[in-house]
Formats: structure tokens, sequence, C-alpha cells
């Protein structure tokens, strides 16, 4: 079986009218690239779209700050993709001269830029015979050959990319590697794929043996860790009391409220007695008794969020507080969970 060649046929047919597969710009390839990495199209798309307005080439990325660029990112998640795109924009500005690389090779030094990001940007600006292995790939090389070497193993890694390598038409990689990550998101998906209407059916290892939905196969590697924010919130009517984040943890150089984390969830009492509670805001906190706590899940954390209203101004703030007037929180890059309780609070 041509299996590249029906895939590449079946995306002629079945592709999604999608922007960046119109252009072998670099530096829009590149924005749609890493903007999708760990995203839905439907959900990364006005990202991708505002983006290009704000920001046409790679120069004009480069010169905004990085306030602007997290701004622009915000409700994305994983923010550092928005700071390592910044830092790379400024080296394709002053050391290339403003013309994103298109070879492997210099792709690949770029920050933020690993072995799937710099093939896909070789191959789909340059056609360089670079096999593509996303998500997508994994899933239909494994259940196509029934390959059980977990995905996410040092070894199966080298696995899926040689088989990967074997399978690259290489007079259009680019193409065959826009029709395997289409085939793979569009039929062959990870819960409920179209078996029955899959041109390579007949030759799939999987779907001979009903092990679909066994493969493929990844380790377990993620360790969920419980965090306790409790937020206080204070505004004077013109102003709220915010917090700006430093470098060295989620929401990186971001804005929130003013926090104290703690090991467990404790009671309203119990928190409000801790000292370092006490040394901020007094013994004596006059708020409503009941306050809620949410559940936040990140990738690797779970954040059990309350929202303390305090309604007399803190005793003291630390060097990272300060109020901020409302018109200009707007403005500010603020983490998903703060972005909600202000939006709900000021509209």
């Amino acid at each position: 079986m041509d299996f590249s060649g029906e895939l590449v046929n079946w995306y002629n047919k079945n592709k999604r009218d999608l922007p960046w597969r119109d252009t072998s710009d670099a530096y829009i390839i590149w924005l749609s690239e890493v903007i999708l990495q760990q995203t839905r199209v439907d959900q990364g798309l006005p990202y991708f779209y505002r983006f290009v307005e704000k920001y046409p080439d790679v120069s004009s990325f480069a010169a905004a700050d990085e306030d602007e660029i997290l701004k622009l990112w915000q409700g994305l998640g994983y923010y550092s993709r928005g700071r390592n795109m910044l830092k790379t924009a400024r080296i394709v500005h002053e050391q290339h001269n403003g013309e994103f690389p298109k070879t492997y090779d210099q792709l690949i030094k770029l920050k933020g830029i690993g072995e799937y990001t710099a093939a896909a940007i070789a191959s789909f600006s340059a056609n360089e015979a670079k096999a593509v292995v996303d998500g997508n790939v994994y899933r239909v090389i494994a259940r196509y050959f029934g390959i059980t070497e977990p995905i996410n193993s040092s070894k199966g890694k080298k696995i899926f990319q040689a088989t990967a390598n074997d399978l690259l038409n290489k007079k259009n990689p680019a193409l065959h590697n826009q029709a395997i990550m289409e085939f793979g998101a569009m039929l062959c998906k990870p819960k409920n794929p179209a078996c029955a209407i899959c041109p390579v059916n007949s030759a799939c290892y999987a779907f001979a043996h009903h092990a679909v939905a066994e493969l493929p196969v990844k380790i377990n590697k993620i360790k969920i860790k419980e965090r306790f924010f409790n937020y206080f919130f204070y505004t004077d009517g013109d102003s709220i009391l915010m917090n700006k984040r430093d470098e060295s943890d989620i929401w990186a150089n971001m804005y929130d409220l003013p926090l104290i984390e703690t090991a467990s969830l404790l009671s309203l009492n119990e928190l409000l007695a801790l000292p370092e509670t006490v040394a901020f805001f007094g013994d004596d906190i006059k708020m409503p008794a009941s306050i809620s706590v949410k559940k936040h899940i990140l990738t690797h954390q779970h954040l059990y969020v309350r929202f303390i209203y305090l309604q007399q101004r803190p005793l003291k703030v630390k060097k990272n507080w300060d109020f901020i007037k409302i018109e200009k929180i707007k403005k500010l890059a603020l983490s998903k969970v703060i972005f909600l309780f202000l939006d709900n609070f000021l509209n």
C-alpha cells in the first residue's frame, strides 16, 4: 500500500482551510506552530489572527514588551511559550536581520524551538525533507504499525522518528507532513476514530487486532501537585491592590492579587490567625463570613483558590504589591483565574 499517497489523497479532499497553509512565510508558520502547541485549532485560531494583526512580521514582534505579549496570550496557558517567542523574535531581529530562518539547523538553535517545531517550519516554509512527529503522527504510526513502545520513552521516540523518516515522501515532504498530521487530527482521533472510512484500514494493525483504543502507549509520568491559594482583594474604589509575580513560578511576570499560599486548605479562622496574614492585614479583618473555594486545573498542578474581600486597607504591603488604577488593570497580563474574578467584579 502507498501509505503516503493514500493520506495525501485523503488530505486533498478533506483538509481544513487554515490560514498558515497558504503561505511559505516562516514567521507566520512559526506563530501558528507555537500557538497551537497544547492547544486545539478552534481555540488557537483567534489568537493567531490577533498576533498576525498586531505583529505582522518578526521585527514588530521583537519590538513589543513582555507585558504586551502576555496580555495578548492571556487565556492560552503555558505562558512560557509567549515569553520564549519574544526572546526568539528578538534574536531573529538582531542576528538574522529580521529574516526568520527556514532551515532546520538554524531553527533548532532558537529559543523555544524543539525538534518538532524546527522540522515543521523547515518543511512547510522550504520543503526541507524533515519528518514532523507530533501527537497526531505518533498516534497514526502507533496504530498503523502496531508499535507498543511508549511514545514518551527514549526508545519509543527513536523508533517513531525513524519510522516517520522512512515514511516521508522525500519529493514533497511538506504535503506529506501536512497530510499525516491532519489525518491524525481529523480521522485517526484519540477517541472515536473513523476507522470504518479510513483509506488505510486494510493494512492497519490496530484496526485488524481491535487495539485502536490501546494505542499509542504512553507512560504516565505526570505527578499532580496540589496548592492552596488565598487571594486578598481590596479596592478603594479607584484602584485595586495588585501583585506582580516574579519569574520563579507559574504565571511568571504576570499580575494577580496579594496572595498567601498555604500547605493545605485552612478554615477561614485558621487562615486569618496565621502570622503572615496578621502582619499584613491585622488581627481584626472585616469581611464576609463565607468564602468559596474553587478548583483551577493546570497540567501538573491543581490549585484551590479562594478570594477574601477586605473592607479596610491593609496595614502594610509587600514590595511587589501596588495600587493600580482600575482602567489600567484591563491592560495587564492576568492569569485566567484572576481575569475571570476581576472581570466579574468590574462588570
